[in-house]
């Protein structure tokens, strides 16, 4: 098998280009050194694959069981969890606002019982396991651990990250639950729980792709982004969490655009700029504290309903971007996505992909391989002077929370979305196989369908489950937990008592909405 940086036969690639590099390098840092702009890592993945993932999630736990298996067997080596919108917003399945939903952007996890059939069979000690979840972020990952301990997994050796980034959902996609002084509280309280009970877990993965998705720049995506994390970071230290307790657990989403050098000046940026933030902001000491991980995944904006067979090729050229820019692991995704979740048929060849570009290319031969290319040095600068601007238009307006209540960053965003669809819908921007290049009808293509019966079969499920636990034990613990989110104690570990004994998804948010209220944004 040839190496994950051996290219078909021609000049060799060296892992790491410096000062002895011929021909005028001139670089103001190293990979692997503050302030990150080469890379995190002094090497990166040039001896080390990136961690192939791949978002998946539908309909009941067995059917995502299978799917996650299938996924495996084809070399994927990180999952990535989707949960359906009810899960999302910490409804049950057999709730009134559930109905219509279940199962249908996601898989529907309601309980303890469903994350078993989950994860049945997978190996919680060798995968890594990325979750899609900001709000309820605390009850999935909790839920994740106690499964882990029936396998008789110890939880420091459980890897993976819940995204668990509310904030970006104030500005973009709108799946909240809670007011965000409590919302950031309970981040905080994860920081502070995994720091002892599952230390090598990514405690938040603070995200640009719901922006991005919904019409934001690179710069936009960058800026606010960052601007997030630097709210969860001064929440946490204020709670009397050191930094560099915390800080070394922070992972980035970021979309990977088909405008290659434009998407490794983006990740460059950020490396550079977070790095800053880190160290004049916050004191950070250890290296780990200002290195910005990222994960980048394809765009599904771009994605279109017509002619989805166009999508393999826009997907091969998006992968690539991770690699040079910096990336620790990246997600590709199916070619139908645009229309519906993925067949069996679109998720098989998806891990494909990214084998190729591990295999078959030498993208992953070099650390930084465009550094010293005048316009991506040129990009990188122009993308973090356009960075600093906006995270300080942000600043300016109080902070991130401040900012979303004075609809900043919406404005900002829908500004260039408005302008995106202008030039598309002018022909200054061109969208090939839609309004261009269109030459001949694809193939009958079959969307995946979620069976109705999804709904029924998850409500006769929780009916079971209320009727076999033990209503005392859920009692107690209900209580308890309300108790602990009134005061100031930690609610993960009273959290993780009521899902043990039964308690669900939906009971235990409804415990917290009681409490700390619902979100609603000014206007509404």
């Amino acid at each position: 098998m040839r190496s994950a940086h051996e290219s078909e036969p021609g000049p060799p690639i060296e892992p790491v280009y410096g000062p002895d590099a011929p021909q005028g390098w001139d670089s103001a840092d190293e990979p692997g050194a503050h302030p990150f702009r080469r890379g995190v890592y002094p090497t990166m993945r040039t001896g080390r694959l990136r961690t192939m993932c791949r978002y998946a999630g539908f309909g009941t736990a067995k059917e995502s069981n299978a799917r996650f298996k299938q996924l495996i067997a084809n070399g994927t080596t990180g999952l990535s969890v989707a949960f359906d919108l009810p899960t999302r917003m910490g409804y049950d399945s057999d709730a009134p606002l559930a109905h219509g939903d279940v199962g249908k952007a996601g898989v529907a996890i309601d309980s303890i019982d469903d994350m078993r059939i989950l994860f049945g069979g997978i190996p919680l000690d060798k995968v890594s396991t990325s979750m899609t979840i900001d709000a309820p972020a605390a009850v999935l990952l909790l839920l994740y651990q106690l499964v882990a301990e029936e396998h008789a997994v110890d939880a420091g050796r459980l890897t993976g990250t819940i995204r668990n980034d509310v904030l970006a959902e104030y500005i973009a996609r709108g799946t909240y639950i809670f007011p965000p002084k409590p919302s950031l509280r309970l981040v905080a309280d994860v920081f502070r729980y995994c720091r002892t009970e599952i230390p090598r877990w990514n405690t938040i993965s603070v995200s640009g792709d719901p922006m991005a998705e919904a019409g934001a720049s690179p710069a936009q995506e960058i800026a606010f982004t960052l601007a997030n994390a630097v709210e969860y970071v001064r929440t946490a230290v204020a709670a009397g969490i050191d930094v560099d307790d915390f800080a070394p657990c922070l992972t980035f989403s970021f979309v990977a655009r088909p405008t290659i050098l434009e998407e490794i000046a983006e990740f460059r940026a950020a490396r550079r700029v977070w790095a800053r933030v880190m160290k004049e902001e916050f004191g950070a000491r250890s290296p780990e504290s200002l290195a910005l991980r990222s994960h980048p995944q394809t765009v599904g904006r771009q994605l279109t309903a017509q002619r989805p067979g166009v999508h393999l090729g826009r997907v091969a050229v998006q992968g690539p971007t991770a690699v040079p820019g910096g990336a620790r692991s990246r997600h590709t995704e199916s070619f139908d996505e645009a229309v519906a979740l993925p067949t069996d048929g679109s998720a098989r060849p998806v891990p494909r992909t990214q084998q190729i570009l591990a295999y078959e290319t030498d993208v992953n031969g070099a650390v930084d391989p465009f550094a010293d290319s005048c316009a991506v040095e040129r990009m990188t600068s122009d993308m973090e002077a356009a960075t600093l601007e906006l995270m300080a238009k942000v600043e300016g307006a109080g902070g991130a929370v401040a900012a979303i209540e004075h609809g900043l960053q919406k404005d900002e965003i829908e500004r260039n979305a408005s302008r995106i669809a202008l030039e598309t819908d002018s022909g200054e921007r061109l969208v090939p196989g839609v309004d261009c290049f269109d030459l001949e009808e694809e193939g009958a293509y079959e969307p995946l369908h979620i069976d109705p019966a999804t709904r029924t079969q998850q409500a006769e499920r929780l009916a079971k489950l209320r009727a076999w636990r033990v209503g005392e034990d859920v009692h107690t613990a209900l209580t308890d937990l309300r108790n602990a989110a009134g005061g100031e104690g930690n609610v993960l570990y009273p959290m993780k008592e009521a899902l043990r004994v039964g308690c669900t998804v939906g009971e235990v948010c409804d415990v917290l909405r009681d409490v700390w209220g619902v979100y609603q944004p000014k206007g509404l």
